[in-house]
């Protein structure tokens, strides 16, 4: 990523990461709580098992259009302005989810939601390029530590409700009653131009660099798979255990607690495993860990079980996504935003498959077989690792090579 020598932050930039950080955590909370109710959706709105991958795979074709959308208002207004709009807009629509009955009202609401998140993802992540950027060291692996930490609070909350019987109207709506505040307070310390300079403008040029596609096409593979695993887990892990290990609702709730736990613990000692080991053993290791994690969660007998499945894969998957990032960034050391922005591209491609993949196989068979598939999608990742080696360093300028 763009990252360059600067002066020590002022307490202005200190307090507008600390703002971000909140931002990202939001996100994470409210996110775990959406994915960690599918089943109580399903029964709310009356959504069937075949149509539940189309709902599904609605959404992030929708973020996209969003994450899109969002790039042309920063251009008209500043990351900021669109951040402090959709934030609490999404922690709104949150709450809507969990009112309706109809299937068309479930619709709307998971289409709002959608688009909402991807206008989020976007000018988040536009804050914090420019954030570190006038830091001059990498400080978004913390934003995302933050974002895990909301995932483990948000599917806390959500095994509570299940367990209380508190009901997705309680649910949702205590939630955004909480969340939106928390979003409009966070907003008023959001870094702007005035403490960003030109960096977000910056990193919007770099990443509009051109630069080749097919050296990073094994990189590119590796995001998709590790975010088809992720969405896997995302959407079907709660669902697997209540339907397919016939778990209680609360505990099943914990088969993605479980994995965002995981997922941050592994990140936290990550960098000094790359540091000491190599990528390439880490990513290997890690890949190896998620196969493992995944075929313990089909096999498993019973719902604990299934949750110290899902548990290791996220220990196993936690540094995967960040080693796809930092070698797509030394690969092109030059263009290092552009390469960023492409690898994160398929983000979107991984839960745009994930999702309806595992249904589809869940419809033909059941859960167990339908998990294989992400599965082995993960474990192709190992013989991609050695792409994520440090380039020589007499490779040549590959930025300036056309596209």
């Amino acid at each position: 990523m763009l990252v360059t020598a600067a002066a020590e932050p002022t307490a202005r930039l200190r307090q507008a990461r600390v703002a971000l950080a909140v931002s990202f955590f939001l996100q994470g909370t409210t996110f775990a709580l959406l994915v960690t109710c599918i089943p109580e959706l399903q029964k709310r709105y009356g959504l069937s098992d075949s149509l539940l991958p189309v709902f599904l795979a609605a959404v992030p074709i929708l973020a996209g259009a969003g994450s899109i959308g969002s790039e042309t208002l920063v251009k008209r207004t500043t990351a900021r302005g669109v951040l402090r709009v959709v934030q609490p807009a999404l922690c709104l629509t949150l709450g809507l989810t969990g009112l309706g009955s109809q299937l068309w009202q479930l619709a709307i609401a998971l289409g709002l939601f959608g688009l909402l998140v991807g206008a989020l993802d976007a000018s988040m992540n536009m804050l914090g390029v420019g954030l570190q950027h006038r830091y001059g060291r990498s400080i978004m692996i913390g934003f995302h530590a933050a974002f895990s930490l909301g995932g483990i609070l948000g599917a806390a909350i959500a095994g509570l409700g299940a367990h209380w019987d508190a009901g997705l109207p309680t649910l949702f709506g205590g939630a955004a009653v909480l969340l939106v505040p928390a979003a409009l307070v966070a907003g008023r310390r959001f870094a702007g131009p005035a403490e960003l300079g030109d960096a977000v403008r910056e990193a919007a040029e770099l990443a509009a660099r051109r630069i080749p596609w097919k050296p990073l096409l094994p990189l590119c593979a590796a995001m998709a798979f590790a975010y088809i695993a992720d969405a896997s887990v995302s959407n079907y892990s709660v669902k697997y255990l209540t339907d397919g290990l016939h778990s209680r609702e609360d505990l099943a709730k914990l088969s993605y607690l479980g994995y965002m736990v995981a997922m941050l613990l592994g990140r936290t000692v990550g960098d000094r495993a790359v540091q000491r080991f190599g990528a390439v053993p880490v990513v290997r290791t890690g890949a190896a860990v998620a196969g493992a994690g995944f075929l313990a969660a089909a096999l498993a007998p019973g719902t604990w079980a299934g949750i110290l499945g899902f548990t290791v894969l996220g220990l196993g998957i936690s540094s995967i996504i960040p080693q796809v990032f930092a070698a797509g960034g030394r690969l092109l050391p030059h263009a290092s935003d552009a390469a960023v922005a492409r690898l994160n591209l398929f983000n979107y491609v991984g839960f745009l498959v994930g999702s309806p993949l595992v249904g589809a196989l869940a419809q033909a068979s059941n859960y167990r077989w339908a998990l294989c598939a992400p599965m082995l999608l993960i474990l192709a990742i190992i013989p991609l690792a050695p792409h994520f080696a440090p380039a020589p360093t007499t490779q040549p300028d590959l930025a300036e090579t056309p596209a």
